[in-house]
């Protein structure tokens, strides 16, 4: 596949690198020369320096016979009028844009976007993106990472494992017998850095990442089995009043009234607006660094901080301020997936990484095949995917036990008939069914051939 991506910020680096190391053909346009030169010396890509809008750029990285176009510069109306020009001039088939100003989105102008008007068939808005995965992390509590596939009936989890976790040591194969009742499937294992697709023999140790897929119903039941019995938040701090900040009190004061929500902002005439446009939160101005703005929102009878300002160093030290003051859990926003690992280590339960969320949106539409929905997960290194079992499909029509997968390929949940099934070896797959799979980065091709129509495999 051709692909051009405008925009050499974290955003399209990401992509670029995740495009690239697929074996697609890959253009990068920035019209800053130091992020291009990184480009050039970090990835196996084609770079030019200059304005992804400009016609004259798109021919020369080769518009005119690519596949998709991906706009993720920092600017809106840039990436709307790369897409624009991509369309008009060279037909590009697919336009991807990254959209950041919530005006553009607001249903009223839905039609604004058509191929009437201006020609971008998907548009991604990471900020509405980040808020979304981190509301998902606090409605799961003890849970690091919650992505939804089926319409919610499947959810796949992240859990970090603790010395209060029953089942350590303990061969996963077992896991059914100790607890009968418990339908999940343990997909991934990240363990000091490394991605396992674990087999039956594989054991659990402390300290470990776990991503489990089940049923909606069962998660609470999973999550007490590995030792989190968490309460769910109701008294919430956000740190940070910006569109993420926003969004996420919004959604969660308007979806349900048991939340209690108070913002901290620091600059002041944000945070009069903001109190302005949600009467029912509590609004604080000042420096979530200062203990006595974080007193002031009784931060010590706090559930749930939430810092999503754009500084990984204030969100960090705000959430750990809070937990020391008695705050019981944080979720952190991290422009920077280096801090990851350092987030876990002192402490903080679970953190967004927008970079991540975003690659995603964009990646789901890329791939091949049946697949309906992804997350990429662990930094890059496995994928999650929704998708459709085809009647082609070597999964189809066979017993789970004599359908040879390759290694780094798990399947996690199956929906068939409106029933979730915990995959076993007798399951069988019939066409039209909904199939969670869970994938190293480096079997995604596989998975791809796996739900393509047309299928020479194995």
């Amino acid at each position: 596949m051709k692909v051009i991506v405008c925009g050499a910020g974290q955003v399209g680096f990401n992509i670029a690198r995740h495009l690239a190391s697929e074996q697609n053909d890959v253009t990068v346009i920035d019209r800053s020369e130091e992020l291009i030169n990184k480009v050039r010396n970090s990835l196996d890509v084609h770079a030019l320096v200059g304005y992804a809008s400009h016609p004259d750029l798109l021919e020369r990285a080769g518009a005119e016979d690519a596949d998709m176009i991906i706009a993720v510069t920092l600017f809106d109306e840039v990436n709307i009028v790369a897409c624009q020009v991509a369309h008009s001039l060279f037909n590009v088939p697919t336009k991807i844009a990254r959209i950041r100003a919530q005006n553009y989105l607001n249903p009223e102008w839905r039609d604004l976007f058509s191929r009437d008007h201006m020609p971008i068939d998907v548009i991604i808005s990471p900020e509405i993106e980040v808020a979304k995965a981190a509301i998902n992390r606090l409605e799961v509590p003890g849970a690091s990472d919650m992505i939804r596939f089926a319409n919610d009936r499947v959810r796949v989890v992240g859990v970090k494992l603790d010395e209060n976790c029953p089942v350590v040591d303990t061969p996963l194969r077992q896991l059914t017998e100790l607890f009968p009742d418990l339908n999940i499937v343990v997909c991934g294992i990240l363990r000091n850095g490394k991605l396992i697709v674990p087999g039956g023999n594989d054991q659990l140790l402390v300290g470990d990442n776990i991503y489990i897929a089940a049923a909606k119903s069962h998660v609470t039941r999973a999550l007490t089995v590995f030792g989190h019995e968490e309460e769910e938040a109701r008294k919430i701090v956000i740190v940070g009043g910006g569109n993420v900040g926003l969004f996420i009190a919004e959604q969660l004061i308007e979806t349900n009234n048991k939340f209690q929500v108070k913002i901290i902002e620091r600059d002041q005439k944000r945070a009069i607006a903001i109190a302005e446009k949600i009467s029912k939160a509590v609004v604080l101005h000042g420096d979530a660094l200062d203990m006595e703005i974080l007193k002031e929102a009784n931060i010590q009878g706090t559930e749930a901080i939430i810092s999503v300002t754009n500084d990984d160093k204030v969100n960090i030290l705000s959430a750990l301020l809070a937990k020391q003051l008695g705050c019981k859990s944080a979720i952190t926003l991290l422009n920077d997936h280096s801090f990851g690992e350092l987030t876990s280590s002192v402490g903080i339960e679970a953190f967004v990484d927008p970079r991540q969320t975003t690659v995603s949106s964009i990646l789901q539409h890329m791939r091949r095949g049946r697949i309906s929905s992804l997350q990429s997960l662990a930094g890059g290194e496995a994928e999650v995917m929704e998708a459709i079992a085809v009647e082609s499909s070597p999964l189809v029509g066979k017993a789970l036990r004599d359908v040879k997968l390759p290694a780094g390929i798990i399947i996690g949940s199956v929906i068939q008939d409106g029933k979730v099934l915990v995959p076993k070896g007798g399951t069988i797959i019939k066409a039209g069914d909904t199939v969670i799979v869970f994938t190293c980065s480096d079997q995604i091709r596989k998975v791809e051939e796996l739900f393509s129509v047309r299928l020479e495999y194995f």
